[in-house]
């Protein structure tokens, strides 16, 4: 297997983590992050960045912010994200 099909194989379980989290009942969202806590690093992240832009760019305020919102809280759980001094 080589590390491009790795990858568009990694990036295809990132989308569908995604889409999982955008149709969950509100409140279930740390449930299904630990039922996939393998898929949770840096390239989630960025993938959930760049899935909240498009959904910005077309219109989808509310799946951009939700996204948004997660993929910071992921990146600080992570140490990815950096601390203010006013938080």
């Amino acid at each position: 297997m080589t590390a491009q099909t790795m990858n568009q194989e990694r990036y295809a379980l990132y989308c569908n983590l995604i889409d999982e989290l955008l149709r969950c009942p509100n409140g279930s969202e740390p449930d299904i992050l630990d039922a996939h806590i393998e898929l949770i690093d840096e390239g989630l992240i960025r993938t959930m960045v760049q899935a909240a832009t498009e959904f910005a760019h077309k219109g989808n305020q509310d799946g951009a912010q939700f996204l948004f919102f997660l993929s910071r809280q992921l990146a600080k759980n992570l140490g990815l994200y950096p601390e203010t001094a006013a938080e």
